[in-house]
């Protein structure tokens, strides 16, 4: 689409100009969890983690079924173009990754554990790509919100980068930095595997875990 390699990062002088503000409207309740889908701020205690691992729509689906976690959407992170739609996201001319963004209680999940689970159920080394999925979109993605997630995300991240070492399984090329702004996806790609059991999924164990002791 527009006659451009989709593994190239758009510079921001030639992305998508976007618009002011998002035309999406967004159902109100989480159709798994029951809690609301768009949170500005999540509630007393909580934290908000945003990763991007390939296809939201299977990352979405392993987030929401962990304990702890109590509300999950699909969003657009990491590139120029505000309010992105989801066909100029595909175009690779927004910047954006397909990401998720998590609300959990860390008094029940761990963030540690959210990121080794991002790494344990996607492939981090295969830069602009997941699998048969091509573009800037499908980079993997670590998008901390704190001073503390980011030594946690930095540390896991070189551990388990130490693992694929060890086993000759290539360099991590995960972006790890300060979450930028996160732009809500459509209303039909949030929860889309509870609305299409039989939909796409890409993710799965990829067999390196973390060393016991990490």
């Amino acid at each position: 689409m527009f006659g451009r390699n989709k593994t190239e990062m758009v510079t921001p002088d030639r992305a998508l100009p976007g618009r002011s503000e998002s035309p999406f409207h967004i159902a109100e309740k989480h159709r798994v969890l029951d809690a609301p889908v768009v949170t500005d701020t999540a509630p007393e205690g909580y934290e908000v983690a945003i990763f991007g691992l390939g296809c939201f729509w299977g990352a979405e689906e392993i987030y929401w079924q962990i304990p702890g976690v109590w509300s999950t959407s699909v969003g657009y992170a990491g590139g120029s173009t505000p309010h992105p739609s989801y066909e100029e996201v595909c175009s690779g001319r927004t910047g954006h990754t397909e990401a998720i963004r998590i609300v959990f209680d860390p008094a029940v999940v761990s963030y540690a554990d959210l990121v080794k689970r991002f790494f344990e159920v996607h492939d981090p080394t295969q830069g602009m790509r997941q699998g048969n999925d091509i573009g800037t979109q499908y980079r993997s993605a670590i998008y901390f919100t704190s001073p503390e997630q980011e030594a946690t995300a930095r540390e896991l991240t070189a551990t388990y980068g130490a693992e694929l070492a060890r086993r000759r399984l290539g360099e991590i090329t995960t972006e790890v930095r300060e979450a930028p702004t996160y732009y809500y996806a459509e209303d039909q790609h949030q929860q889309y595997l509870a609305k299409n059991p039989f939909g796409y999924r890409c993710h799965a164990n990829t067999g390196v875990k973390f060393p016991e002791t990490a």
